[in-house]
């Protein structure tokens, strides 16, 4: 497959996982080439998934325990965004950037209740997973909170949020299913990004 236009990367984080929408066009008229779910923690390694987590809102001690699967989700996930983005290229996509959205952007130290800061903690490492291995694919990306995405992008892209989400309705009929809230997300991080990618000449 060759392709000429501009096309993004959008992620939503998840623990364990990410939603990544491939997302062609411009930002007048994009359009969703792919839809898919990529594991960021290794599946033989269960515990991985919620590293931080010893049980129900139970942190995990510092440790050998821990260090080995922060190792674990760093070393499988990092492997997986760089396959995902080769994977792309190697089919003619020109992939002008990455766009990832995250449910917090809020340093864990600053966050005083022991669960919610295990959550995110985890949502800070797998995040730093998907940058480390953008940047070790040599793509740009931009970090969005997911409760001012829709907001951002109304402003960005000059379009009332209700219609932003009108389109993403529309959009995802090409797709195969699911199409939720994390794929129209990521859908609409890779949206903003083919736009700050126009905006800046590139």
């Amino acid at each position: 497959m060759t392709t000429s236009r501009r096309e993004a990367i959008g992620f939503t984080v998840k623990s364990g996982w990410a939603s990544v929408v491939l997302v062609a066009g411009s930002p007048t008229s994009p359009e969703i080439l792919d839809s898919r779910r990529i594991e960021l923690s290794d599946p033989l390694v269960p515990k991985s998934r919620q590293p931080y987590h010893e049980g129900f809102g139970t942190a995990r001690k510092e440790g050998a325990e821990l260090s080995t699967l922060v190792a674990s989700v760093t070393r499988f996930g990092q492997q997986s965004v760089m396959e995902l983005i080769q994977h792309f290229r190697s089919e003619g996509h020109e992939l002008v950037g990455a766009g990832i959205v995250v449910g917090s952007l809020t340093p864990p130290d600053a966050i005083k209740n022991d669960h919610i800061r295990i959550h995110a903690l985890e949502g800070q490492l797998f995040r730093q997973v998907i940058e480390e291995g953008l940047v070790r694919s040599q793509m740009r990306s931009s970090v969005w909170r997911e409760r001012d995405l829709y907001g951002r992008a109304a402003d960005i892209l000059k379009v009332p949020e209700k219609n932003l989400r009108d389109i993403l309705a529309k959009l995802g009929e090409a797709v195969k299913k699911p199409w939720r809230l994390e794929q129209k997300a990521a859908a609409l991080a890779a949206w903003l990004t083919l736009a700050e990618a126009k905006a800046q000449g590139r």
